[in-house]
């Protein structure tokens, strides 16, 4: 039986993507305007982020390669044969798949989008995600092709979100809040990080669906962390029992159609130590000040150096442990990042409208000291001509968090 090194599959009907077809047909023609100006007659996009930003498909790699190939009039996702026709169902363009039964057959298909009289001088590839072994290979069969790095060019294009992008990010912070509700309600002395976790993250996926009937439903998360697991933002859930005077940080982070938000807050259970609540109010006004600090037109180091001297005024700065917020979109804790718009001290992007950016410090105070634990705060905000609006509505600080389990 002769069986085919690659082939297409329309099994089914195109599924309702989460944006429209003028809205992927905008980042398509963004994106060509890039093509043009620097003389590329192709792009081989390998990225989960990218691969979702232009075609609507997030695949699941489990080691196999996938990627999305762009000509001047053409857009074709290649994934593999074990995912059938979906990818093409949940795309809006073109889909090949490829068969496992010989080596290097993801190659085989790419080469079969080109025109065999129109070999590509000039290739555009993410330098930042392919590996060495997948760009000699690509490299192999292009040898007469010239190769361009194009994933900072496609990170600022991204970095500007469409009307439909912040409307789906809005509603992600909105999920967010009403997960970290949930979660307050089950916060109790001796239930466990990860039962009060489910309980979020249950409660977030059943209102995603309520709002994006059509979707598919994957990877919306929460860690929910206590005592000494707060000290690190991405620490995961535990089995830990929650104690009466814990420290704790509740964090959301529901994923709409691979956009991903975040809600982020320091509680405590019961009560509060006054060591623990001078840090966490010294937190709190940070995270106050560099609220009124986002708006366009602000360089982003410039937000982060005035923020370092709050802390330090404050006696906290010692503690900090990361930069004060971050850029949102087609990201998750498994892709993306738009590293161009943090706000660090290396980062010197001037805020612009649609941008969407986070403010969120956090300190950490070692395990044995006083007022020992990590302290957090997170909001969302949407970058507008003249302001910019917080949509995240979740309430912070002492006032609101100490919770009576």
């Amino acid at each position: 039986m002769e069986r085919p090194d690659f082939f297409t599959l329309k099994n089914g009907e195109k599924a309702k993507l989460p944006f429209s077809n003028e809205e992927y047909n905008q980042r398509l023609n963004k994106l060509r305007s890039i093509m043009d100006k620097d003389n590329l007659d192709m792009i081989i996009l390998t990225s989960m982020h990218n691969i979702a930003y232009y075609s609507g498909f997030i695949y699941c790699s489990f080691g196999r390669p996938y990627g999305c190939i762009i000509t001047e009039n053409k857009i074709v996702t290649i994934s593999a044969n074990i995912d059938a026709s979906q990818p093409w169902r949940r795309s809006h363009c073109e889909n090949i798949i490829y068969t496992d039964w010989k080596k290097d057959n993801f190659l085989k298909a790419i080469t079969s989008i080109i025109d065999e009289n129109k070999i590509p001088k000039n290739i555009g590839i993410e330098n930042d995600h392919i590996t060495l072994e997948m760009n000699e290979k690509i490299q192999s069969i292009f040898s007469a092709s010239a190769f361009t790095d194009i994933s900072k060019k496609l990170m600022k294009l991204r970095m500007i979100k469409s009307k439909e992008e912040i409307e789906i990010i809005k509603n992600g912070a909105r999920i967010a809040d009403i997960g970290g509700e949930e979660i307050v309600k089950n916060i109790k002395e001796g239930a466990t990080e990860l039962e009060i976790a489910i309980t979020g993250r249950d409660k977030m996926e059943k209102e995603i669906a309520k709002t994006y009937p059509d979707a598919e439903y994957m990877d919306t998360w929460v860690w929910f962390q206590s005592g000494i697991n707060s000290d690190g933002a991405h620490n995961p859930k535990t089995n830990r029992k929650l104690v009466n005077g814990d420290i704790l940080s509740l964090n959301t982070f529901p994923m709409i159609s691979g956009y991903y938000t975040a809600l982020e807050r320091t509680l405590f259970l019961d009560n509060v130590n006054d060591e623990s609540l001078k840090a966490w109010e010294a937190n709190v006004k940070v995270h106050k000040r560099g609220l009124e600090l986002i708006k366009p037109g602000v360089k982003c180091s410039d937000i982060c150096n005035e923020l370092n001297e709050l802390f330090a005024e404050l006696g906290y700065l010692q503690y900090r442990t990361f930069g004060y917020g971050h850029s949102f979109g087609v990201l998750s804790h498994f892709y993306g990042r738009e590293a161009g718009l943090e706000l660090r001290e290396d980062i010197d992007t001037i805020l612009e409208e649609n941008m969407v950016i986070s403010m969120e410090p956090m300190i950490l105070i070692p395990e044995g000291n006083p007022g020992a634990g990590g302290y957090r705060e997170h909001d969302i905000l949407v970058i507008g001509k003249n302001s910019a609006e917080n949509i995240t509505k979740f309430p912070f600080g002492p006032e609101h968090n100490v919770i009576k389990g």
